[in-house]
């Protein structure tokens, strides 16, 4: 639940309930943090597309996007998201309690691959502190190998997060984990 008013699954109707279907189909499950986008079911739809995008990305691995999520989230002191990304890297990626908390602490002690924290570095930098991003930056993460669309849909993410956080905070949604 949350303070903004929400379709929960069982009396979700219409293209809610189409989505919603797809979701729980997708993962067991309606996350409320998905769950806060009912309110406008176009938001809800867009939402869940996007999610499938990044989950199935060519490039950016599923332990980077998560990282991006939780590191982000850190910064929008939103611990739903720290916890919910913290969990997927432990369930889903096989990182261990100690590599979550290390890449918590330090993104340079997380057991990506240096090319990955290059590109993680100018995520959190962009969404810490936009202004702060320069030429130099986007040249590292092509040096590193990136493309200017993995950087820009990496970039993406984290705003994207930081939206996300502002929501789950605002609307006071409740952790179902």
């Amino acid at each position: 639940m949350s303070i903004l008013q929400t379709v929960t699954p069982e009396a979700a109707t219409g293209e809610v309930a189409e989505i919603y279907a797809q979701i729980k189909s997708a993962w067991g499950h309606v996350p409320t943090a998905i769950q806060a986008y009912s309110a406008n079911p176009f938001l809800l739809k867009h939402q869940w597309e996007y999610y499938g995008s990044i989950m199935q990305h060519p490039t950016l691995s599923f332990p980077l996007t998560a990282s991006i999520r939780m590191l982000v989230s850190q910064a929008g002191n939103c611990s739903y998201c720290i916890d919910m990304n913290g969990g997927m890297l432990i369930n889903m990626a096989g990182w261990t309690s100690d590599q979550v908390a290390a890449t918590c602490a330090d993104f340079n002690d997380s057991p990506l691959s240096l090319k990955e924290k290059t590109l993680l570095g100018l995520v959190l930098k962009a969404t810490r502190d936009s202004t702060r991003v320069d030429a130099a930056d986007l040249q590292a993460a092509r040096d590193a190998g990136w493309s200017d669309g993995d950087i820009l849909d990496a970039v993406n993410h984290g705003a994207r997060m930081v939206a996300g956080d502002i929501i789950i905070n605002g609307f006071k949604v409740e952790r179902d984990f």
